[in-house]
């Protein structure tokens, strides 16, 4: 098995993700994806399939992701200003946010369940280069005995 690298668009914040509503006739409120959660994880499910994703992998996996947020106009005059840190202030959601909203739209495209699935997480917030996006990699990892040796057998 190979990795297989998406560039996705920028995920919508976790705290736009959720809608949550008190229907009628119920005693408690109800919490369901928004609809722009729905909009972005069909996105998802469309650029992974253009990838070449046919069917969610079966296995361990390690996520990488690198969240780009958008090159605001003024970029320039930021970086002349502050060359190291000139993108500091640039609008961006949290990497916590933006991992939680990745995995959601990733379960049943591109992994089965990141509750067992997902072993290892790596993120980075970019620097500003143009368009806003969500750069990962899914490298699926490989054990044959994961407790080999625990009760004294070979590994």
């Amino acid at each position: 098995m190979t990795q297989i690298i998406l560039t996705l668009p920028y995920p919508v914040s976790a705290n736009r993700y959720w809608r949550t509503y008190m229907p009628k006739g119920f005693k408690a409120p109800v919490t369901t994806l928004s609809q722009e959660a729905k909009e972005y994880k069909a996105a998802v499910g469309w650029l992974a399939k253009a990838a070449g994703v046919r069917q969610p992998l079966a296995c361990r996996v390690a996520i990488a992701y690198t969240l780009f947020p958008k090159r605001p106009l003024d970029w320039q005059k930021r970086m002349a200003k502050d060359p190291m840190n000139w993108d500091d202030g640039v609008q961006c959601i949290d990497l916590d946010n933006a991992q939680k909203v990745l995995l959601d739209s990733l379960k049943g495209v591109v992994i089965q369940d990141d509750g067992w699935q997902v072993r290892r997480i790596s993120a980075q917030r970019a620097e500003p280069d143009g368009e806003a996006r969500l750069v990962v990699t899914i490298t699926p990892l490989l054990t044959d005995s994961p407790q080999a040796g625990l009760f004294g057998e070979a590994a």
